[in-house]
């Protein structure tokens, strides 16, 4: 009797094997066998649909989350007295529209560049409109008060901390430095790391664009 209790346990253990080696083989067949190499650790495994906001851009005008429909967007978080991640991004980023003016106007009209103020108490609308001016005309800077700010930073999971001023009003502020990827759906789905090479930018944007047409 014990040997027949030993002898079928050890079948439904077989059994089990079985159907978890099978499960995890589907799994595996029915994962994308060709996503890109070079797309790791770029494109998110969980694209998040973003969720309402509401802000303000450099023109005064009341913005929300349809500001990204029909546009693929690069997103970056910063501010204007921002001594030296948030200008080289952005020269970066205007690098990045001149190349795919170059390489394709497709990419070019349906792309836009998005940079998200941290620093409501200093970065005025007036200061947005001729910071994104110096960079490029095309380029939309959006601000709001503390609340909203949050909303979409949390959102983006772009953390911020200011740091302790060092004279009244003087203050730096640490931020993400990743250029975030919204498609035109609404839909975050890939964040570039430093160092940001415009080159490497442009192909890693091409290739997510195929692969997510499929």
């Amino acid at each position: 009797m014990t040997l027949l209790k030993s002898s079928l346990l050890h079948r439904v253990v077989i059994l089990l094997v079985l159907l978890l080696s099978l499960t995890m083989g589907w799994y595996f067949v029915l994962q994308d066998p060709v996503y890109p190499q070079e797309l790791m650790g770029v494109l998110r495994p969980d694209p998040r649909q973003l969720k309402s906001f509401e802000l303000i851009d450099q023109n005064g005008k009341v913005i929300n989350q349809q500001m990204f429909k029909n546009k693929w967007s690069f997103v970056f978080f910063g501010y204007t007295s921002c001594p030296d991640i948030c200008p080289t991004t952005l020269h970066t980023l205007n690098s990045v529209i001149a190349m795919l003016a170059k390489n394709d106007n497709k990419l070019l009209l349906d792309a836009q560049v998005v940079f998200v103020s941290v620093d409501p108490e200093r970065d005025t609308v007036a200061m947005l409109a001729d910071y994104m001016a110096f960079f490029n005309r095309d380029f939309i800077g959006i601000t709001g008060d503390k609340k909203n700010i949050d909303n979409i930073t949390q959102q983006f999971g772009a953390g911020y901390m200011m740091d302790e001023e060092i004279a009244p009003g003087q203050y730096q502020v640490s931020h993400t430095s990743a250029i975030f990827l919204v498609t035109p759906d609404n839909k975050l789905v890939a964040a570039f790391s430093q160092p940001h090479i415009p080159g490497t930018i442009v192909s890693q944007y091409k290739k997510i664009r195929d692969y997510l047409s499929k």
